[in-house]
């Protein structure tokens, strides 16, 4: 049976950016605005998104990849249910195994959830690494949490720093 979320979406959100990017960013599915455009973190978040990955002077974001777990939008953008991520993973699963990245981060519980195959809390997950297949995985908080908890911004920009101290750790000689 195909994924219910596919009747009720306007774009399969894919994902974007460059495709030999070294880094990931994974969150956790499309709102309204990636919806209505294809695109991934577009909207308010995205903007947001753009600005923290930008303000490390260290990516652009044309530089990265950024993508989702779900690649359709959930109806009144609420969060993923666990039969929409076992349906979608795999899909983000081969998007890995082709762009081969160095470096993952996973940006919010769904993303970190689905990534790590934990129920742990993103306050839990933080402040260290994890790997999937080998690739260095680094959680924080969605750019979207940081309307909502004005306290979750030093925490982004330290997870910022230290993702690209790792990415810096990582460059080939």
């Amino acid at each position: 049976m195909d994924c219910p979320l596919g009747k009720t979406r306007k774009s399969f959100v894919f994902g974007s950016g460059n495709p030999e990017a070294r880094v990931l960013f994974v969150g956790e599915a499309p709102g309204a605005d990636e919806d209505e455009q294809g695109l991934p973190f577009v909207g308010r978040a995205g903007q947001l998104l753009t600005k923290i990955i930008e303000s490390t002077k260290t990516f652009k974001r044309s530089e990265v990849f950024i993508a989702n777990v779900l690649k359709c939008r959930p109806p009144e953008n609420r969060a993923p249910a666990p039969e929409e991520v076992e349906r979608c993973i795999p899909y983000l699963r081969r998007q890995i195994a082709i762009l081969k990245p160095r470096l993952i981060m996973a940006l919010g519980a769904s993303a970190a959830q689905s990534l790590l195959s934990t129920k742990e809390a993103v306050g839990k997950l933080r402040n260290r690494w994890h790997e999937l297949d080998r690739i260095p995985v680094l959680v924080t908080y969605h750019p979207a949490a940081l309307f909502r908890f004005e306290g979750y911004k030093k925490e982004v920009w330290n997870d910022m720093k230290v993702f690209t101290a790792k990415h810096k750790d990582l460059q080939d000689p």
